[in-house]
């Protein structure tokens, strides 16, 4: 793949992904609205409460296959040799199917113990036992988008996220309309069902679905188990600091503070989880393909970082002036107090997007007690950042922690990736640096501003000299451009 060529694909699908979440969010602001209208809030407290028990059981018995098994098949998805990618495709599908039946049975035995924890009122152990199956086909689904991702089946992702949102609308809300709330464990478990079929419409398509049961295939998977636990034990300790943060926010503030803190924080690494979708899709698989070549390395992680920053920067700095439209159209007036949590908060999004490439480095490598030992040192530095900050600044303390948290923990992966894997940042990275996080910084400035008429002209300038800039310099790295005029001079 040519320079030009590698960050037109990047460019690519990180505008596809990044589109793809946009229209998932819009369908789902609409259907969150209407379940909203058609359940109530109790309704809407015991959705909250099974998606939050299925996520929990699902994530616990998964070994993390979702990540760890992209690792494994894409490593020969670009060799010749058919016979290798067909062994570790079964690989994923047998310990998919296994996880599958692991979660289906806790979720059944345990359903009186998530009852007992979740529900003060009435024996919900039914609706887990009906629930169970969501689990082993949230497995299998899992399983099968790791080969379209090991693939570079990207449009077929993009199409089946969409489909999936489109696919729960048209479900969920006839059933809620219909049944109310007895129809939120069978809605939960029909969207599950629809994703499933969704998803192998396509991968057993490319990949015809076989399983093996052999020792050798079950043995084979061992690499991918033990650094997929390490992922779920990630995702624990991740779950750990959060509880942490909001118990102690819970315990000093209140419930309404959570709730500001909650909101800020959902819609700030929301906004930003547009860009970095593409991630886990496209660039993980790229980076694990590439073996111990540490130029081609190095050359994947900086590329994947410029074109990220070079999107995502202008839209961080019309997210920090907009906010205060932003937050009462998307909440409430209510909401307004943690606007400037928000916007300090922001800035720690500039520092996320060089990052998280470099961070995927273990993971590629498949080198688990590393991820789970710097994900272990960023959940406690929030933790510790968090109730320190939020003692002497209050909520928009909690804002400033995490950009710091974010700025330090990116200074700790840096200095060990440099030292273990010899990555090196680019001095096109820096370059790019130095243009835009200065308007960032401006931008945040510019909150600072009683005056609207000179906020709004100021904010403006910003985000359009800001996107400038990005606009230039991506339209000499890619050929889209070109590629767009060719298709629209051809229809003219």
């Amino acid at each position: 793949m040519t320079k030009k060529s590698e960050y037109s694909h990047i460019m690519k699908y990180t505008g596809l992904f990044g589109g793809i979440q946009v229209m998932n969010m819009l369908v789902s602001m609409v259907r969150n609205k209407l379940v909203a209208m058609l359940l109530g809030p109790v309704g809407m407290g015991m959705l909250a409460v099974f998606n939050s028990t299925v996520k929990l059981v699902s994530e616990s018995t998964n070994m993390g296959i979702g990540v760890s098994g992209v690792k494994l098949v894409s490593q020969y998805a670009d060799d010749e040799d058919a016979e290798k990618l067909d062994h570790s495709i079964k690989v994923v599908r047998l310990w998919s199917l296994l996880t599958a039946l692991l979660g289906m049975m806790i979720c059944a035995l345990f359903g009186p113990c998530f009852d007992a924890m979740s529900f003060s009122w009435g024996d919900h152990s039914l609706h887990y036992i009906v629930l169970s199956p969501t689990i082993a086909l949230m497995a299998i689904t899992t399983g099968e988008v790791v080969i379209l991702k090991s693939l570079r089946q990207l449009t077929s992702l993009a199409l089946i996220s969409f489909y999936n949102v489109l696919a729960v609308f048209v479900i969920s809300i006839p059933i809620y309309y219909f049944f109310a709330e007895r129809g939120i464990v069978p809605s939960l478990v029909l969207g599950a069902l629809m994703q499933m079929l969704l998803t192998i419409s396509y991968s057993w398509r490319r990949c015809p679905y076989r399983i093996t049961f052999s020792r050798k295939i079950l043995a084979d998977g061992k690499s991918m188990i033990r650094l997929g636990l390490a992922l779920v034990a990630a995702g624990i300790l991740g779950s750990g600091a959060d509880f942490a943060v909001r118990s102690y926010l819970s315990n000093n503030a209140g419930f309404d503070v959570v709730g500001l803190y909650n909101a800020g924080y959902m819609l700030t690494f929301v906004y930003a989880g547009m860009v970095f979708s593409s991630l886990e899709s496209d660039y993980f698989p790229r980076l694990s393909a590439i073996n111990n070549d540490v130029e081609a390395q190095n050359q994947c992680v900086n590329r994947q970082i410029e074109v990220s920053l070079l999107i995502l920067a202008p839209m961080l700095v019309a997210f920090i002036i907009a906010t205060p439209i932003l937050l009462p159209l998307l909440f409430s007036e209510s909401f307004m107090p943690v606007l400037e949590m928000m916007q300090v908060a922001i800035l720690g999004m500039f520092v996320r997007t060089i990052s998280l490439p470099v961070a995927y480095l273990p993971l590629a490598k498949g080198h688990s007690t590393l991820y789970l030992c710097v994900e272990a040192a960023y959940d406690v530095l929030i933790v510790g950042a968090t109730i320190s900050l939020y003692h002497w600044y209050g909520l928009v303390g909690t804002g400033i922690a995490l950009t710091l948290s974010i700025a330090i923990d990116y200074v700790m992966i840096y200095l060990v990736m440099k030292a273990r894997y010899g990555y090196r940042i680019s001095a096109e990275v820096m370059r790019y640096i130095a243009l835009q996080f200065p308007f960032g910084v401006m931008a945040y400035i510019v909150t600072f501003i009683e005056s609207a008429a000179i906020y709004w002209s100021l904010g403006v300038l910003l985000v359009l000299s800001s996107t400038a800039i990005s606009v230039y310099i991506l339209h000499g790295k890619t050929s889209l451009w070109e590629k767009l005029m060719r298709k629209i001079n051809r229809k003219s």
